[in-house]
């Protein structure tokens, strides 16, 4: 499998408000960072579940779209379009980085 694998399935999920099989995407341990960040702005898969259950499935609205699409080495870079959150489409950087076809690390950048 390649380590586009699980990003591309937490995007289809994403998309589909599907919880369970987001979640699926990721490592227990899982570490969120919303760049520039000293810190984490979430760890482990239970604060996951939390903010996409009551921050972002719950928004009918929301969906986002891959503009383009970058892997070196177990790193994945997506840069996106995000609908939904504001009147307009947020832009986005992700960075998955992808251990044993699970993402355990995630950096996002916003404009």
């Amino acid at each position: 499998m390649s380590v586009i694998t699980p990003v591309e399935k937490q995007f289809i999920a994403y998309n589909a408000h599907d919880l369970e099989a987001f979640l699926a995407c990721f490592s227990e341990d899982f570490t969120a960072w919303r760049m520039p960040a000293d810190a984490p702005s979430s760890t482990g898969k239970a604060a996951l579940r939390e903010f996409y259950a009551n921050h972002r499935f719950n928004n009918p609205a929301l969906r986002a779209e891959v503009l383009s699409r970058t892997v070196l080495g177990n790193k994945v870079f997506d840069h996106e379009l995000i609908y939904g959150i504001n009147e307009q489409p947020i832009e986005s950087i992700a960075i998955f980085a992808v251990e044993n076809q699970l993402i355990t690390d995630a950096w996002f950048w916003f404009a």
